[in-house]
C-alpha cells in the first residue's frame, strides 16, 4: 500500500497534525488522484469534534477534492491519467438497492460510502481528502470542467451540489421565488446557483453585513432575521427557502414566509432539532424538508451547469499549517465564503 502525506485529527479535542496514511493499491477498476486543492466544509467540523457521533481515530477528513488522474486501473474506461477530476462526499454505495439502481446513490438504502470516516471495502476507515493522493472506484469520480478555475472548483463537490440537488428538484427556474436562509459556504452557492437558473433571489441573513456581497452574488432582495418586520413583510411570499444554517433557527417564522404549496428544505445539520409546530405546515400546505448532497450524476450535471454559467465559489486559500486556524475562523463566521486547502502544502 502506497504510503502518502495528510492532515488528521487524532482526538474531539486535539488540534489536526501531520501525518502518513496508507491508501489501498490501485484496483481494476480504480483511480489514483493526485490532490491539489481540498475544500474545508462545516462538516468536517463536525465530524472530528465527535458532534455527529463518534468516530475513528486518527481521523482525515475533507470531501471537496480536486485534483489529477496519475494512474488508472486496467478495466477503466471514464478516466484516464492527466484528467481533471473531482471527489465529493462518497466513494462508493451498495449499486444493489432500489435507490442506487434509480441513480440515487446518495440516499443508498445500505447506506453510501462516505468519504471520510466511513467503513470502505477492504473494511478499513475512508480517509478524506486533507492529503496528498486518494484512491477511488471510477463511478465514484467527477469530470472538472477546464473552465472552472481548479482552485476554486473544490467547495462544488460538496456545497455547489448539496445547493443545487433541491434547487433542481423543485424545478426553480423563471418566475420563482427562492429565499436563501444564510450567507455561508453553502448559502452564498444557493444564491448563485438560483441566480443563473432564473429565479428571483432573496437573502435571509441575520444581520445586513454582507449585503453587499448578496447582491453582488445574485440577490435581488437582502433582508435582516433580527429585524421582527422582516417576518411581517415576506409573509406567504417564497416557492421554495432553502436553508443553510448549520445551527438552532425558529423553523415555524420561516415556514410562515412560505406561499400556497411552498417548501422549506434543509441543507444544513445543525447537531440539536429543530421542532416544528404541526400547524406551521397546515397553512397553505407548506412541506419541510431536507436534503443531502446530490447523486453522482446530478454533480457532474451540477459540474456542468456552473461551467456553462461561469459560477465558482468565493473561496480564501490557505495553507496545511493553517488548516486549525480555519476552522476556528469558519466557526466565528470569518470567512468569505469557503477556505480551500493548497495541498501542495502537505507535500
Amino acid at each position: 500500500m502506497p504510503t502518502v502525506n495528510a492532515f488528521a485529527a487524532t482526538s474531539a479535542s486535539e488540534p489536526l497534525s501531520r501525518t502518513t496514511i496508507e491508501r489501498r493499491d490501485v484496483g481494476a477498476k480504480d483511480v489514483l488522484i493526485e490532490i491539489a486543492y481540498s475544500g474545508i466544509c462545516h462538516s468536517d467540523i463536525h465530524t472530528v469534534r465527535g458532534e455527529w457521533g463518534d468516530i475513528a481515530y486518527p481521523q482525515v477528513v475533507g470531501h471537496e477534492i480536486v485534483g489529477t488522474v496519475t494512474e488508472v486501473g486496467s478495466e477503466v474506461t471514464l478516466h484516464k491519467v492527466g484528467d481533471r477530476v473531482g471527489v465529493g462526499c462518497m466513494v462508493n454505495s451498495c449499486r444493489e438497492c432500489e435507490n442506487c439502481l434509480a441513480g440515487e446513490e446518495q440516499y443508498c438504502l445500505n447506506g453510501n460510502t462516505g468519504t471520510y470516516a466511513s467503513v470502505d471495502r477492504d473494511g478499513t476507515i475512508t480517509q478524506g481528502g486533507y492529503s496528498t493522493h486518494i484512491v477511488v472506484v471510477e463511478d465514484f469520480v467527477l469530470r472538472v470542467p477546464e473552465s472552472i478555475p481548479f482552485d476554486k472548483a473544490a467547495p462544488l463537490l460538496c456545497a455547489g451540489v448539496t445547493t443545487y440537488s433541491p434547487l433542481a428538484h423543485w424545478k426553480v427556474g423563471p418566475g420563482s421565488r427562492v429565499a436563501v436562509v444564510g450567507m455561508g459556504g453553502l448559502g452564498h452557492m444557493a444564491v448563485k446557483i438560483a441566480h443563473a437558473m432564473g429565479a428571483e433571489v432573496t437573502v435571509l441573513s441575520q444581520s445586513l453585513s454582507k449585503q453587499e456581497d448578496g447582491l453582488r452574488l445574485g440577490a435581488d432582495h437582502y433582508y435582516a432575521t433580527s429585524d421582527p418586520e422582516t417576518f411581517d413583510k415576506l409573509k406567504n411570499t417564497f416557492d421554495l427557502i432553502v436553508n443553510s444554517v448549520s445551527a438552532k433557527i425558529d423553523i415555524n417564522a420561516y415556514l410562515s414566509l412560505l406561499r400556497l404549496d411552498g417548501t422549506l428544505v434543509s441543507v444544513g445539520a445543525p447537531p440539536e432539532p429543530l421542532p416544528v409546530q404541526v400547524f406551521s405546515l397546515f397553512g397553505n400546505r407548506r412541506s419541510f424538508a431536507g436534503s443531502g448532497i446530490g447523486s453522482i450524476r446530478e454533480t457532474q450535471e451540477m459540474l456542468d451547469f456552473c461551467a456553462e454559467h461561469g459560477i465558482a465559489p468565493e473561496t480564501e486559500l490557505v495553507a496545511a499549517d493553517d488548516i486549525n486556524e480555519a476552522y476556528e475562523r469558519v466557526l466565528a463566521s470569518d470567512v468569505r465564503y469557503r477556505f480551500v486547502i493548497d495541498v501542495a502544502t502537505l507535500a
